[in-house]
């Protein structure tokens, strides 16, 4: 009997060393190649501004789960629409996302970055990380992390100093909602988005 216990107990820790291991080795894979991308000399030049944004482009988009956190930025506006124009809202989505995260990504300065913690809860997972500048100035990072159908482990939020994206997102377009309706929204977004493919 204590035999078996003993061996389910080392099957378990090896399980939870296995989900440790993936969860964050996910993020780190891609912030890694996300690095990799903004640090080759050929892709810093101007003239290859569109080619290194595609890069991390098609990077972020294996990990960030545009569909959830667009979604979850709509919040109690998401059920009121319709399959089209939750297919419209979460490519605009994704645009608005996918700049953002490449606008902050490409300032990286050598900074060090040191994953703290990684916690496992059924389908949800969190891998916090700290940030630290060439100045020793520090601040968190943290993952928001939620397990697809296909079991890949994918970003549903990111949460900087305290502070979650897709609450901050999900504020400012409650906001051009309640005063405008959800195509202000929309038209505000598109315009973003046309901004960027410019």
């Amino acid at each position: 009997m204590l035999k078996r216990i003993t061996i389910l107990t080392v099957i378990c820790l090896l399980a939870a060393a296995t989900s440790f291991a993936s969860v964050t080795d996910t993020i780190k894979k891609t912030v890694d190649d996300v690095i990799q991308i903004i640090s080759n000399p050929e892709l810093k030049k101007k003239t290859n501004e569109k080619k290194r944004r595609t890069a991390i482009k098609n990077s972020i988009a294996t990990i960030f789960d545009s569909q959830e956190m667009a979604k979850r930025t709509l919040g109690k506006h998401w059920n009121q629409r319709t399959p089209v124009e939750k297919k419209q809202f979460v490519e605009l989505f994704a645009t608005l996302l996918e700049n953002s995260y490449a606008g902050k990504i490409e300032s990286y300065n050598n900074e060090k970055i040191l994953y703290t913690k990684e916690t496992v809860d059924g389908n949800y997972a969190e891998v916090k990380s700290k940030v630290i500048t060439p100045k020793r100035d520090e601040y968190t990072l943290d993952y928001k992390m939620i397990k697809n159908v296909n079991g890949s482990w994918m970003v549903y939020d990111i949460v900087i100093e305290g502070v979650s994206l897709v609450s901050n997102y999900r504020t400012q377009f409650n906001k051009i909602i309640s005063a405008n309706g959800y195509p202000e929204l929309v038209k505000r977004l598109q315009t973003k988005s046309n901004e960027i493919k410019m």
